[in-house]
């Protein structure tokens, strides 16, 4: 299959994906609340975020990279609230 196909559809599924983050940032920082977010499961999620962009350097993919770069931003910016905010009342 043709290299500009693949990475056209990788752009699509990158895009789907980074953007089902965006809502989840946007309640917590309007609200300041987190007590619903599962710290563990953000810890985890940024450190496969960061995998998955050396991934798509090893294998010279920019669909891999800048969709896992903006979801690592997205996603490491709820951690870091959670981590600010989100002590409180829970931890996992």
């Amino acid at each position: 299959m043709d290299n500009f196909i693949i990475e056209l559809v990788g752009m699509l599924a990158g895009a789907c994906t980074t953007c089902a983050f965006l809502p989840q940032v946007i309640k917590v920082w309007k609200t300041r609340s987190c007590a619903d977010i599962s710290l563990l499961m953000y810890v985890v999620l940024v450190t496969g975020l960061a995998a998955w962009v050396a991934y798509g350097f090893f294998r010279e993919s920019p669909s891999i990279i800048i969709a896992n770069i903006v979801t690592f931003v997205l996603a490491g910016a709820v951690l870091i609230m959670k981590l600010l905010w989100g002590q409180n009342k829970d931890s996992a």
